[in-house]
């Protein structure tokens, strides 16, 4: 059988750890390779570990075709399902996944068509008794939606997403590694990329000190926030009874509405400070948990 193998898709999942593959290469040694390699025609989907342990010891395997895909995305969906499922996916890792999932859902459902509305309505009649399609199923439109898809909290999705947009390949690399939490590379990934560089190439003590910076900072601006919330609170009703006094109709609604606004903004901001900082106090729980073992790759 000749089985092609696509650097694309091999990459397209993080690799294993040496520690990992140390341990798969035991198992298949001892037991055999259980699990049969997935094909799409002559290309290999899932197992690529297996795959070469398998050559490089001159093991036999199993193949199976996969009947239901159509394209490389349905390939790509079908991976990260897999490994979203796996408990040896890292935290950090299946975030990514999930949102790489919604890119491609999106992606999907922006080329469809959009029905015109006599035949959006003879769709909605005659699809009634039917089963949804699995993308309807898990469109992954919210933040929620992704918690829920990675087993993750809202708070961890917002900050695995911060980190996905804006932090340096080096910090990635560190939070991949385990050199740092996924709330505090958060907190780094606010630096200018290259004091984000220097601190993952400084090591662990230098991000979590750069973490800790970034928080007093952020804890700073908070306490000045809430500060200037309560003046602004003040100015307000000192400028309504103001305005009352010569003007008892428009002036008042026209302050309510400016500060209102930079309240409101203010509030928001507060919100995202305390959820970061509650994030924290769960990864903190979180590290008495036993490190659940790798599967067959």
């Amino acid at each position: 059988m000749n089985i092609i193998v696509k650097e694309e898709l091999k990459a397209y999942i993080d690799p294993l750890t040496p520690d990992e593959h140390d341990a798969l290469e035991r198992s298949i040694l001892a037991e055999g390779c259980r699990d049969a390699l997935v094909l799409w025609g002559d290309v290999l989907v899932d197992g690529h570990n297996r795959y070469g342990i398998c050559r490089q010891h001159n093991l036999p395997f199993q193949t199976v075709q996969h009947p239901h895909f159509k394209s490389m995305e349905d390939v790509h969906l079908w991976m990260i399902d897999q490994h979203l499922g796996r408990r040896s996916v890292s935290d950090f890792q299946r975030g990514v996944l999930a949102l790489r999932k919604r890119e491609i859902l999106a992606e999907r459902r922006a080329r469809q068509p959009s029905p015109q509305p006599a035949e959006a309505a003879e769709s909605v009649s005659d699809a009634a008794p039917a089963t949804a399609s699995p993308d309807a199923a898990a469109t992954l439109k919210s933040r929620a939606d992704i918690a829920r898809a990675a087993r993750l909290s809202n708070s961890q999705v917002l900050q695995i997403e911060k980190i996905h947009k804006q932090a340096a390949p080096e910090l990635v690399a560190a939070v991949k590694a385990g050199d740092i939490s996924i709330n505090a590379a958060a907190a780094v990934a606010s630096l200018p990329v290259e004091e984000q560089k220097s601190a993952a190439l400084g090591g662990k003590d230098e991000l979590k000190q750069a973490a800790k910076r970034v928080r007093e900072v952020k804890r700073k601006v908070m306490l000045d926030a809430m500060a200037t919330m309560d003046a602004m609170g003040e100015a307000s009703q000192a400028e309504a009874g103001n305005a009352a006094a010569t003007s008892p109709t428009a002036a008042p609604a026209l302050t309510v509405s400016v500060d209102g606004e930079l309240v409101r903004g203010l509030r928001q901001r507060i919100q995202d400070l305390e959820a970061e900082n509650a994030a924290l106090r769960r990864e903190v729980a979180e590290l008495k948990a036993a490190a659940p073992q790798a599967p067959q790759a």
